[in-house]
């Protein structure tokens, strides 16, 4: 069988010129189209100026414009739509096919548009908060129809901070990458830092008085935890039986390691830390009978290097 010859492409375009200038009240069609656009931005201006009235908030602001656009861009399709396409059942089987073949071409922008959807409906995030995905961490700054960016935190720069980079993501790894989310519901992490003494330290003077330091940088924390996982509780399955600062005791090769455990907020984790180290160094300057270990190779003569009250 002779396969019929291909319309080349400017053929097919003066064929779909034609028929649409012989549609019936195809300037009718223009003049409705040309209306529904005005009245949709112009109902987009008048939204927005009650919201910038009303409300102060940058971020709040941002989620009203985005939402806006997304839905009067969903009912502008919809009524432009339904306008041009009425009565044209002549090229529903033309459509039919374009749309099949649209669908294998642009596999990936549509799998984007679903997770749109599902990020949009399930919320595994939003703007404005920390997450992990494979090994892109930071803050979302904008979430659109094919692609989220994120503020890129961590990477060649410590204590999850920003590195001022924006990356790109497209929405459909969403479905195929875990999503840990540093903010939602629980706007706290647990954070621990190592302090390691010397075997003929008193530990016990140490580890109370790291108790008592991270006591006092942490029980503001500790209050507003406990009211969040009261309420993160009532969607999740989430127990602690401790928020105070906890710290924990370990012997290591070169001395004992006291940790301390304590809750921090994602964006304050590495002041925090700062704040309790320097606190930490100090009060150990000030004890005659607590010295830091390290793992090092060197010989110690205790009677003259020691402190007064470590020697025999």
């Amino acid at each position: 069988m002779q396969n019929e010859p291909d319309i080349p492409a400017n053929q097919f375009g003066e064929q779909i010129a034609r028929w649409l200038t012989n549609t019936p009240d195809f300037y009718g069609y223009l003049l409705e189209t040309a209306v529904v656009i005005l009245v949709l931005i112009a109902a987009r201006y008048i939204i927005l100026k009650i919201v910038h009235r009303n409300i102060q908030e940058p971020s709040q602001r941002y989620k009203w414009r985005k939402n806006l656009a997304y839905t009067l861009g969903f009912f502008g399709f919809i009524l432009i739509g339904n306008i041009w396409f009425e009565g044209m059942g002549s090229l529903a089987t033309f459509l039919g096919l374009l749309s099949a073949g649209l669908v294998i071409a642009l596999r990936d922008p549509i799998v984007d548009i679903a997770g749109w959807i599902f990020i949009l409906w399930r919320k595994p995030f939003d703007v404005g908060d920390r997450i992990q995905l494979d090994q892109n961490k930071g803050d979302v700054i904008d979430i659109r129809l094919f692609k989220f960016s994120i503020l890129e935190i961590g990477n060649w720069v410590h204590a999850d901070q920003s590195t001022g980079r924006v990356i790109h993501i497209p929405n459909h790894v969403i479905f195929s990458d875990s999503v840990a989310n540093y903010t939602s519901d629980f706007d706290f992490i647990w954070n621990e830092i190592e302090i390691v003494v010397t075997f003929e330290s008193n530990w016990q003077k140490a580890k109370r008085i790291l108790e008592e330091i991270s006591g006092s940088h942490l029980e503001e924390y500790v209050k507003d935890a406990d009211q969040q996982i009261q309420k993160a509780s009532r969607s999740y399955l989430i127990r602690y039986n401790f928020l105070t600062p906890i710290v924990y005791t370990e012997v290591v090769g070169h001395g004992i390691k006291l940790t301390i455990r304590h809750l921090s907020d994602p964006r304050k984790r590495r002041s925090t830390t700062q704040s309790i180290w320097e606190d930490v160094l100090t009060r150990f300057q000030k004890e005659e009978d607590v010295g830091f270990a390290y793992q090092t190779y060197r010989i110690y003569q205790n009677q003259i290097e020691g402190k007064p009250g470590l020697k025999p």
